[in-house]
């Protein structure tokens, strides 16, 4: 198995890689000092950034089997650095930490690779100093910026890089990657793979993790059991909730070892003295874990609204488009029923009121009134 095998139905993607891997360090033009790759959610940006940082290093292009192409699967080659947040954004200050340790030559291998992950988070400052490192690079290092859209990051920064454009791979296709690679039953495999959408990584949760199945199976019974002004009130709440305890199980831990950390690095004992400057690094501590924390919670409310979604699409593909595959086959009956329920008018309206619950989110609306008037476009 090769360092390219995870790429699910990504086939031009590979063979442009592969292309760049041969000529690198040669005369061939495919290779270049900095890439941009693109693709929507769960197409798998990071891992094809990965592979192609595997290749790179790998004296055979990225077998799959060698020191080099197993040591950089595991996240511990010397010469392979992943640059991602936790947070909103990536500040100034770790970018230029960065690009001084691009300039080193490598330690290992035969290239200096820097993945950055989360792109589209860059702060202006930090794109302007990665600017710089991109556009005088050292002979031996690669940048890859990784992010959902060419245009989510600064226009300076995608013109200087060559583009590759992941898409979102088929149902078979991630199906058959949970069969050979994760031994996953295929009839299990096949479902959880329409169930993702096109995501690999939800596919696999789904197919791992039975309380993941459970929550799925939870939300996609909503539509059905909503009658009543007082359903639609408890099952908004009962959404909230549950995405507040979800973002809560992640931040508790990071925030109290962020402190801890900040206390450390400043030399805070708990009843001593404060440095002059640490109340300021102590607060904007603080309000970067709170955008984590409310942008977790959001996140955790759309991967809800995106199972609603499936649910009333495959509702209206059961009212007007006879014989077009489900995407949540597993609760067909319930599809049937609000199918008969339904007219096609009113899943039209009920898909409306799911993608306007999402555009008043993005805009910082109350989560829990914009679920409130979504459930209430849901009711029977």
């Amino acid at each position: 198995m090769t360092v390219w095998s995870d790429l699910v139905g990504q086939e031009p993607v590979v063979e442009t890689l592969q292309a760049a891997v041969a000529s690198a360090g040669g005369e061939g033009r495919s290779m270049t000092h900095a890439w941009l790759f693109t693709g929507p959610p769960g197409s798998g940006r990071s891992n094809a950034a990965q592979a192609f940082a595997a290749a790179l290093q790998c004296e055979q292009g990225g077998c799959g089997e060698c020191h080099s192409c197993t040591t950089a699967r595991a996240g511990s080659h010397p010469d392979i650095t992943g640059i991602s947040t936790e947070g909103l954004t990536i500040g100034v200050d770790g970018i230029r930490e960065y690009v001084r340790a691009s300039s080193l030559r490598p330690a290992l291998g035969r290239w200096q690779v820097l993945i950055v992950e989360d792109a589209d988070r860059l702060t202006d400052q930090a794109a302007a100093a990665l600017l710089k490192a991109i556009e005088e690079p050292s002979r031996h290092t690669v940048w890859i910026l990784c992010a959902p859209a060419a245009d989510d990051v600064m226009i300076t920064l995608r013109s200087r890089s060559r583009s590759v454009i992941l898409r979102t791979p088929g149902t078979a296709a991630i199906a058959g990657l949970l069969v050979d690679r994760d031994g996953i039953e295929p009839g299990m495999a096949h479902a959880v793979a329409a169930a993702s959408q096109g995501h690999i990584g939800r596919a696999r949760g789904l197919a791992r993790d039975a309380g993941a199945r459970e929550r799925r199976r939870a939300i996609l019974s909503i539509p059905v059991s909503i009658h009543s002004l007082g359903d639609c009130m408890t099952a908004a709440q009962r959404i909230s909730d549950e995405a507040t305890t979800r973002a809560s199980s992640f931040c508790d831990a990071a925030d109290e070892k962020e402190l801890a950390e900040l206390r450390q690095g400043w030399g805070v004992e708990e009843r001593g003295r404060r440095p002059a400057g640490y109340a300021g690094a102590a607060s904007a501590l603080e309000k970067d874990q709170k955008r984590r924390r409310t942008r977790l919670t959001r996140d955790a409310i759309d991967g809800v609204l995106l199972d609603l979604l499936s649910f009333c699409r495959d509702v209206l593909a059961v009212q007007c488009a006879r014989g077009v595959e489900l995407v949540n086959a597993d609760v067909a009956e319930d599809i049937t029923e609000m199918a008969r329920v339904w007219t096609p008018e009113s899943t039209i309206r009920a898909i409306d009121a799911i993608v306007e619950c999402r555009t008043a989110l993005t805009a910082n609306a109350a989560p829990l009134l914009a679920l409130e008037r979504m459930m209430i476009g849901l009711r029977r």
